[in-house]
């Protein structure tokens, strides 16, 4: 099992301890480091920065999302930065939700979320292959545009820049089984957001067989601490967000999955305390047991012990959100 360095999304401004702790990363021997973004920094700016203060570790989004992109900018971005970096370029995808993006993005979610990621992969797979002008008769992305209000000018295009690897890795966050399914078919690996080493039943039964070389990269917190209650409130305070507030009431996917995961009630009740107003309460209303399966908290030999069990699955890499130089060097040693 590989390791990799999740940075997340900036908060209020960029972090000094970006490029550091991605140093730190590549230093252990870490293979990976990842950004992501939401409704403020974008993912792709500061992989480049850290891309440029490094020299051999891969470089991920986790994840770019899809509406705030054509998939022909995607791939543009994406061609470009693994030129840049040397061929080490990895594309994270991800759909977001209606409230992101109709309420940042400005654009309709689209009524069929399967139909438009496998669409949004096609056109990014054909920019990179280069192998002829880009076309598709899509329903979401369709390339020429050939709507009721185009000029009927639209050109099939391929990239004038020829792109370093053809087979630039793909990847799909995913969280739905009949997503889960199709991400296996259609992408080079999966990533998801919430990964349980002993619910993998959970994202259905397509996890049974996987491709040959298909990466299962996971995010989760990782903290080396004495008090693990303590080192557990920043993973309830980022499920209290996600399952409170990065969604509607009716529509929210985070919640859905954690209520599949054996805590409907509780999700049910961490919505309704978000949405209400009273964030603290729903942090606090995260169960200790729901966070702490899908991270790695406590002390060092703890840490070590509850390691076997994401070993043991079908996990290729861990993608840690780690905060600290200490607990990137512990994970290193315990995952040598």
């Amino acid at each position: 099992m590989r390791l990799g360095l999740a940075l997340g999304y900036w908060g209020r401004g960029p972090s000094p301890d970006h490029v550091p702790l991605a140093r730190e990363a590549e230093r252990l021997g870490y293979d990976s480091v990842w950004t992501a973004e939401s409704w403020g920094s974008d993912a792709f700016t500061p992989l480049a920065w850290i891309a440029a203060h490094t020299s051999t570790i891969k470089l991920g989004t986790a994840v770019a999302q899809m509406a705030a992109r054509p998939p022909t900018t995607t791939a543009m971005q994406a061609l470009t930065l693994d030129h840049l970096s040397g061929g080490r370029m990895m594309l994270g995808l991800g759909l977001s939700g209606p409230q992101v993006v109709e309420g940042w993005y400005g654009r309709p979610f689209p009524s069929s979320p399967l139909t438009a990621t496998r669409e949004y992969v096609d056109v990014v797979r054909q920019v990179l292959r280069r192998a002829a002008p880009v076309e598709l008769a899509g329903r979401f992305h369709a390339h020429p545009y050939r709507g009721p209000d185009a000029t009927g000018l639209g050109k099939p295009l391929k990239p004038i820049t020829h792109p370093l690897r053809p087979d630039l890795p793909v990847l799909l966050g995913a969280e739905g089984p009949k997503n889960v399914a199709q991400t296996i078919r259609v992408a080079d690996g999966w990533l998801p957001l919430y990964w349980s080493p002993t619910r993998p039943e959970v994202y259905g039964p397509a996890l049974r067989e996987l491709p040959e070389g298909f990466l299962v990269a996971p995010l989760a917190q990782v903290r080396v601490c004495d008090d693990v209650a303590e080192g557990l409130l920043p993973v309830k305070a980022m499920l209290g967000f996600y399952i409170g507030g990065m969604g509607h009431a009716a529509r929210n996917f985070h919640a859905d999955l954690m209520a599949r995961m054996g805590y409907e009630e509780e999700a049910r009740r961490i919505q309704e305390l978000f949405l209400s107003g009273r964030r603290q309460e729903a942090v606090l209303a995260v169960p200790d047991a729901f966070a702490d399966e899908i991270s790695l908290v406590g002390p060092r030999q703890r840490i070590a012990e509850r390691l076997e069990l994401w070993r043991k699955g079908p996990v290729t890499d861990l993608l840690a959100l780690a905060p600290d130089p200490e607990t990137l060097r512990v994970l290193a040693e315990l995952n040598s």
